[in-house]
């Protein structure tokens, strides 16, 4: 009988995690195939890691890893995988807002040869307007600027990858700088997409911020594109047309000193714009490397329980 391994990313879930089990459980008898839970817990700071262990104590079959620190969600997935021995794996979220009901269909569509199932959100009714707009015009801007891959609008966190991706992921796919629903989409395997609509949290709140958010997507844009490093040409050719209209314009107004003054304050401040948004692009592109360079660990685990 095949496995199907189910990574569950756990921080700060104090709230939610014995209401996943409990509707786990009423929903595991409809698998077609044996299953892992395996819960990371992400350096969480609450009473996560206690209630996980005792829920591992009741099976088996739920595996618990418990990181050293708090390393963040793509690194909680990757460890999942890593430690994933199912014929297929499935990544989501502990507060129940991907839907349990969708298993068997993504189990389902790994049957049918899928080693790359994304789940594409419908709706999202316990995020706000701005949330849900953000979110499309994020992968709208990704796609136009993408030179690897095209990538399923309000594809989430939530997806399922077979045995040839998972090895994949685990070998080949370990930037520091991580976008992981992007990786899956992007390796060439058969692929294939389900709708859902997601449901309100139970508990908790969302531990992104506006901050993370915007640092998570410029790391995004930067690791699947270098068009930011090509705005260095756009801007100086844009400069070079202003330049050449100032020229012109100076070259009618040369007799009006204060004309020409004003011309050059403008050129000058226009011109130390452009260097200092370029060069800051730049500085992004280079961190980048330097974390590649230092080759830390993704993660790191102080222990785990059920796993040999």
């Amino acid at each position: 009988m095949k496995k199907i391994s189910i990574v569950v990313s756990v921080y700060n879930e104090e709230p939610v995690l014995e209401k996943f089990y409990q509707a786990f459980e009423k929903m595991k008898d409809t698998l077609a195939w044996d299953y892992e839970l395996i819960f990371v817990n992400d350096g969480s700071q609450d009473r996560s890691a206690k209630i996980l262990d005792e829920i591992a104590d009741m099976s088996t079959k739920v595996k618990v890893i418990h990181f050293s620190r708090n390393y963040g969600h793509e690194a909680a997935m990757i460890a999942g995988i890593d430690y994933a021995q199912g014929d297929g794996v499935i990544c989501m979220d502990a507060d129940l807002q991907h839907p349990l009901e969708m298993i068997p269909p993504i189990i389902q569509k790994l049957e049918e040869g899928y080693e790359v199932v994304t789940m594409v959100r419908t709706a999202n009714k316990s995020a706000g307007l701005f949330s849900n707009f953000a979110s499309r015009m994020f992968y709208k801007l990704i796609n136009l600027l993408s030179s690897d891959a095209t990538f399923d609008e309000n594809a989430s966190d939530f997806f399922a990858i077979g045995a040839k991706v998972a090895d994949v992921m685990r070998n080949n796919y370990r930037e520091k700088n991580r976008f992981l629903r992007g990786y899956v989409q992007s390796v060439g395997y058969k692929k294939t997409s389900l709708l859902y609509e997601a449901h309100e949290r139970v508990g908790g709140s969302s531990k992104y911020n506006f901050r993370k958010l915007l640092r998570f997507s410029a790391n995004t844009i930067i690791g699947f594109s270098d068009f930011p490093l090509k705005i260095g040409i756009y801007a100086g050719a844009f400069a070079a047309m202003l330049g050449t209209i100032a020229l012109i314009y100076t070259l009618f107004t040369y007799k009006n000193a204060p004309s020409g003054y004003a011309t050059i304050v403008i050129l000058i401040c226009f011109l130390f714009a452009m260097m200092f948004v370029v060069v800051g692009i730049i500085g992004e592109y280079i961190s980048i490397l330097f974390r590649e360079m230092k080759d830390r660990p993704i993660y790191l685990v102080e222990n785990t329980r059920n796993i040999e």
